[in-house]
C-alpha cells in the first residue's frame, strides 16, 4: 500500500491524481465545472456537482493509475479555500449553492464591521483583514437569508464546512464533519494563536458554534472512506487548502523559505515558523500544523496574474494562445517602457485596493504587440516583487531564493524575468503538481509512510534554477516606473 490518491478540488475544475511514495504521477483525471453569477458579484457552485465530480474523478485516475483502492496507503484533500458550503446533517444535502471565495455580496457587511472598529480585533486573532473573500459573512448570509436555516443550525441540525470539510463528509458518509487548521485559519472565526474557534469572533459574525467542524492536524486520520466509493476502506489522512498544500509540495519547511504559485491569480507564502503580525498588509495564517505542532506562513495575494495574459489574448486578441508570449517578449526585449497594471477586479495584497481599475500607461508611436504582450508578463514579476518586498519588510530579512509553480512558469523567459526583477534565484520543480503532491505528502505522513518533514523534503528536486542576469540599476528603474504606474491607479500606493 505505498500509493496516495490526492484530490485536487479547484475553483474552475476538479483532479484526481494517484502518486507513488516518491512523489511521482501514476495516474490523473480532470472536469471542468459550472460557474454560477446569480447577481452582480455573487459567485456559486453546486456542492453536490463537486461531490459527484469528485467520486467520479478518484475512480477514473485509480483505473488510470491501474491501481486498485485496497493498494491506496491513504488520500489527501487539497482545496479551494473559504468557499462555503452549509447542509443538512441527516440528509448531507446542501441548503443552497456554495457561496465561492471570489463573491463579494457581503462587502457592505465587511465595511460595517470595520466603520464600527471591529478589524483590530479580527486581524489580532485570525491574521486576516475584514474582507467578504473570508467564509465568516457567507456563512451569516447563508443563515439569514435561507429560509429557516438559522433556527435549524442553532438546534443542531446543520453543519458548515469549507470544500475539504464538505468532500470528508461526503466520502465518510456523514461519520466525520472536520477540517484542518490551514483550512479553518481562513473562515475569520478561528484563533490562529490558541488554535480553536473564537467566541467573540462567532458572536460578532453571529455564527452558532453548533455548525462548526472538529479542526485537526493537517496530516493524520480523518476517517475512513465507505468501502462501496471506491471499492475498498482507505484512510484519509491529510487536509490542507490549496495555497499550503503547495507549501508543503514544495517543501518549504525551513522559516524564510518561499513558494509562488501562478495561475489565474498568484499566491505567494513565505514559511516564518512563528506568527509574525505584519505590518504591510499581508495575511498572517497556518501554514501547516503536524504533530500537533502549528508552523506559520505569510502570505500575499495577486488578483490576476494569468489572466492578465488570458485578457491580451481574448479580450484584445494579441495572441492566439498563451504559449506564443515567450517568443514575442524574446523578440521585444524588454517592455520599452510600457507598464500594464491589471487592475481589473481592484489590487490585492499589498494594496488592497478594490476601487483600482486596470492601465496601460507609456505608449509611443513605436508601441507594438510584443512590447504589450511583454509588459503583460513583466506585471506578473513586479507585483511578485511587492509581494517579497513587504514579507522581507515584515520579517527582516530578504529571502535568497523563490519557489515557483503553475502554468505561467514553463514560459523560461518570465522566469527568468522573475529572477531578474526580484533580485533572487528562482527554482522551478521536477514536479510541478505541488498542490496535489503537497495533500499527498501530508496524507503519507498522517500513516507513517513518510516518517518526518526531511523525509518529504528529500524528495523534492530541482527542475531548472534562475539567476539574476540584470544590473540593480537596471532592476531599481524598471521598478521605479511600476511604482508610479500602480500610483496612477491606487488611491494609496504609499505602503
Amino acid at each position: 500500500m505505498s500509493y496516495i490518491l490526492s484530490i485536487d478540488q479547484g475553483t474552475t475544475s476538479t483532479r484526481a491524481i494517484v502518486f507513488d511514495a516518491d512523489g511521482h504521477a501514476m495516474g490523473q483525471a480532470q472536469k471542468e465545472f459550472r460557474q454560477h453569477f446569480p447577481s452582480d458579484g455573487w459567485v456559486e457552485h453546486d456542492a453536490k456537482e463537486i461531490w459527484n465530480d469528485t467520486l467520479t474523478l478518484c475512480r477514473e485516475a485509480l483505473r488510470n493509475a491501474h491501481v486498485e483502492a485496497q493498494q491506496l496507503a491513504a488520500i489527501g484533500i487539497t482545496n479551494q479555500r473559504e468557499t462555503t458550503v452549509l447542509w443538512d446533517r441527516a440528509t448531507g444535502d446542501p441548503l443552497a449553492r456554495a457561496i465561492v471565495w471570489q463573491d463579494r455580496r457581503t462587502a457592505s457587511t465587511c465595511e460595517t464591521l470595520r466603520d464600527a472598529g471591529h478589524e483590530a480585533l479580527v486581524r489580532e486573532r485570525t491574521g486576516l483583514l475584514l474582507d467578504p473573500y473570508f467564509s465568516a459573512t457567507k456563512l451569516a448570509w447563508l443563515l439569514d437569508n435561507v429560509p429557516g436555516a438559522r433556527q435549524r443550525a442553532e438546534a443542531g441540525e446543520l453543519a458548515f464546512g469549507t470544500i475539504d470539510c464538505w468532500l470528508l463528509w461526503q466520502l465518510t458518509r456523514g461519520k466525520v464533519h472536520a477540517t484542518d487548521a490551514t483550512n479553518a485559519s481562513r473562515t475569520l472565526l478561528f484563533d490562529i494563536h490558541r488554535q480553536c474557534w473564537d467566541e467573540e469572533l462567532l458572536a460578532l459574525f453571529q455564527v452558532p458554534a453548533s455548525v462548526l467542524p472538529e479542526v485537526r492536524d493537517s496530516a493524520g486520520e480523518f476517517g475512513l472512506t465507505c468501502p462501496e466509493l471506491l471499492g475498498a476502506a482507505v484512510p484519509v489522512a491529510g487536509i490542507a487548502g490549496d495555497q499550503q498544500a503547495a507549501l508543503v509540495g514544495q517543501a518549504c519547511f525551513a522559516p524564510g523559505m518561499v513558494k509562488s504559485t501562478y495561475g489565474t491569480g498568484c499566491f505567494m507564502v513565505m514559511n516564518t515558523g512563528e506568527a509574525v503580525a505584519s505590518e504591510n498588509r499581508l495575511l498572517t495564517t497556518v501554514g501547516y500544523r503536524v504533530n500537533g505542532k502549528t508552523t506559520y506562513a505569510l502570505e500575499g495575494s495577486i488578483f490576476v496574474a494569468g489572466a492578465a495574459i488570458q485578457w491580451l489574448r481574448d479580450g484584445l486578441n494579441l495572441i492566439r494562445d498563451a504559449s506564443e508570449t515567450e517568443a514575442l517578449a524574446r523578440r521585444a526585449g524588454s517592455a520599452g517602457g510600457v507598464y500594464l497594471v491589471p487592475a481589473f477586479t481592484g489590487l490585492g495584497a499589498p494594496w488592497w485596493d478594490p476601487h483600482a481599475r486596470g492601465a496601460l500607461l507609456g505608449l509611443t508611436r513605436d508601441t507594438g504587440i510584443a512590447e504589450v504582450v511583454t509588459a503583460g508578463l513583466e506585471a506578473v514579476c513586479y507585483q511578485s516583487r511587492d509581494l517579497l518586498d513587504a514579507m522581507a519588510a515584515d520579517c527582516g530579512t530578504r529571502p535568497t531564493t523563490l519557489r515557483v509553480d503553475g502554468g505561467m512558469v514553463v514560459n523560461n523567459w518570465l522566469s527568468q524575468t522573475l529572477s531578474d526583477v526580484l533580485g533572487v534565484c528562482v527554482d522551478r520543480p521536477q514536479v510541478t503538481e505541488t498542490t496535489a503532491l503537497g495533500a499527498a505528502y501530508l496524507a503519507g505522513l498522517g500513516v507513517g509512510l513518510y516518517d518526518s518533514l526531511e523525509a518529504v523534503a528529500s524528495r523534492w528536486q530541482c527542475e531548472r534554477e534562475f539567476t539574476p542576469m540584470l544590473e540593480e540599476s537596471e532592476r531599481e528603474r524598471g521598478y521605479r516606473g511600476w511604482r508610479d504606474a500602480v500610483a496612477r491607479v491606487c488611491r494609496d500606493a504609499s505602503h
